[in-house]
């Protein structure tokens, strides 16, 4: 075979393996089903358990990027930590491994013809006979395999046509191993996948034209490759997305860095490492152990850091929810003056209650509820902070009077937290509305946002005369409304699941703004230091 026949079987073998590569991911990531969502939940409690299930979801669907994006949706959906996504994303780079050993013992072993189109006649098989199936989920993945495998062959007849006196082993000193290190980058990102750029790498090795430490090289470059692709996903992506991308990139960069500084001393200790598990003396397989160690390099390496790297992260690419979330008023310097400490207090819960109102009233008027659920974390935030500046109070030297007024503080914050929660779930009820408003829920409504704001302790002067009346009138225009949409129900003027929807919306609303009257009583019984001398002060 000539070069140009050689390199239109490159060509071909990467467009195969890359097919190959896609049909599989697509397969397996649908036969696994909601395997993922269940892994990340239930295993991702300590470092360890973050790590396996990142490595062992990888392994399993052969994309460490869908694992990247289920675990950053996790983390949006508050079902798990950043430091908990940390662990899985940092355990995907030791999944995506997998492919090395796929190639090195299977591709690179076997003949091709008799294992490749056995699997895509019987994968296509089962996709054909289950198309809507995880039987043709798996089917799909098993054609992915055969067609990954007959592009592996294809590249290993490629290397093979290259003439005899072509090599790469003249660059394996310093400025030659960097040129192997771009080279790796530039493939991953041309062909935006690793596996392919590491199955490149590890063809042309078992064919002789790469030396170990050049090839070890291209595989530190491919892994640095696919921070590029990361950066480019995080581009108008959530800040929890940009986060991951970061922590993605750190890894990437500080153990490609600091394994291409100890290269020599790290092919050294493969090479003991791999005699001692008697492990196949082929330079795919070398290169297969160097890939894992090099990944579990790069955990070793995080695992003191990622406390630090949690808290970084958590400053960068803020919204302004999140922003709303930190803390304005609390501020450790004042712990040491309890009254100043308490004044502190009282101006937070005061916040944290002005944004909880603010998200009912936007839940009334129709607000997603995907911005709600976003905004309701930011006031668990503010209630975490609160009480943990509480509890830090608590151990200083105070007076009687204002140790008791701590557990009221708490009670307040806790009573915004559930308004808030109330919001959220206003918001998903009144998205199954379909008819139109009645007039007594527009009475009803119009009454709650009077009542609103005679509460909300960012306008109001949280006067409890006012308050009451507002309430009991509130009342009365629920009992109406209550006695309307159950009479419609009845007389068949309004569907069932209509009626049902707008009774519970109603009971929400009315619920929420129980509990935004509860907060404003006490802190019209309990306010700040300088009420006296402000003459803005809640009357009583």
């Amino acid at each position: 075979m000539n070069d140009w026949g050689a390199i239109g079987g490159l060509l071909g073998g990467i467009g195969l393996f890359l097919l190959g590569m896609g049909l599989m991911t697509d397969g397996l990531k649908l036969a696994a089903g909601p395997a993922l969502g269940h892994i990340l939940t239930y295993s991702t409690r300590t470092r360890m358990r973050g790590l396996a299930s990142g490595a062992l979801l990888t392994a399993l669907v052969q994309s460490s990027s869908a694992v990247t994006v289920a675990a950053i949706g996790f983390v949006n959906a508050g079902l798990l930590t950043l430091g908990q996504s940390l662990w899985v994303l940092f355990g995907s780079n030791v999944g995506t491994t997998m492919t090395g050993w796929l190639v090195a013992l299977v591709g690179l072993k076997f003949k091709i013809d008799l294992l490749a189109l056995p699997m895509i006649g019987l994968g296509m098989a089962l996709r054909l006979s289950g198309e809507h199936s995880r039987r043709g989920a798996a089917g799909l993945a098993l054609a992915g395999f055969g067609v990954l495998f007959l592009g592996i062959d294809m590249l290993q007849v490629a290397f093979s046509g290259f003439t005899t006196d072509f090599s790469l082993r003249e660059f394996d000193g310093v400025t030659g191993l960097l040129l192997m290190v771009l080279s790796g980058l530039l493939m991953t990102v041309l062909m935006q996948s690793s596996s392919a750029s590491l199955t490149i790498v590890l063809t042309a090795t078992q064919g002789g034209l790469l030396g170990i430490e050049s090839a070890a090289a291209a595989v530190i470059g491919a892994n640095i490759g696919t921070t590029v692709t990361a950066l480019i996903a995080a581009i108008g992506a959530t800040p929890n997305a940009k986060r991951a991308a970061s922590a993605h990139v750190l890894f990437n960069l500080l153990t490609g860095i600091v394994a291409l500084l100890m290269l020599p001393l790290l092919v050294a200790l493969i090479a003991e490492l791999r005699d001692l598990l008697q492990l196949d003396t082929a330079p795919a397989a070398f290169l297969a152990l160097f890939h894992t160690v090099f990944n579990l390099l790069g955990v070793f390496l995080m695992w003191p850091l990622v406390g630090r790297l949690t808290h970084f992260l958590e400053r960068r690419f803020r919204t302004a929810e999140e922003d709303e979330a930190k803390p304005q008023h609390l501020d450790a310097n004042v712990l040491g003056v309890p009254t100043l400490a308490l004044d502190a207090l009282h101006q937070e819960v005061r916040r944290m209650g002005a944004f909880a109102i603010r998200m009912l009233r936007d839940a009334t008027n129709g607000e997603t509820q995907d911005r709600l659920v976003r905004e309701q974390q930011s006031v668990v935030g503010l209630d975490h902070a609160i009480a943990d500046f509480v509890m830090r109070l608590s151990r200083t030297e105070m007076s009687t009077d204002s140790a008791q007024r701590l557990p009221d503080i708490l009670r307040i914050a806790r009573y915004y937290e559930t308004l808030s929660e109330l919001a959220v779930d206003l918001a998903a009820c009144m998205r199954e509305h379909t008819t139109p408003t009645p007039v007594e829920a527009g009475k009803f409504n119009a009454q709650a946002e009077a009542l609103l704001d005679e509460v909300d302790p960012a306008v109001a002067r949280l006067e409890r005369p006012a308050i009451n009346l507002a309430l009991d009138t509130l009342e009365d225009h629920y009992q109406l409304l209550k006695s309307h949409l159950l009479a419609a129900g009845a007389r068949g003027e309004l569907p069932v699941l209509e009626m049902e929807s707008r009774l519970r919306a109603a009971s929400m609303l009315r619920r929420a703004i129980e509990q935004a009257v509860k907060a404003a009583i006490m802190l019209a019984d309990t306010p700040s230091n300088s009420a006296g001398q402000d003459k803005d002060a809640p009357a009583h």
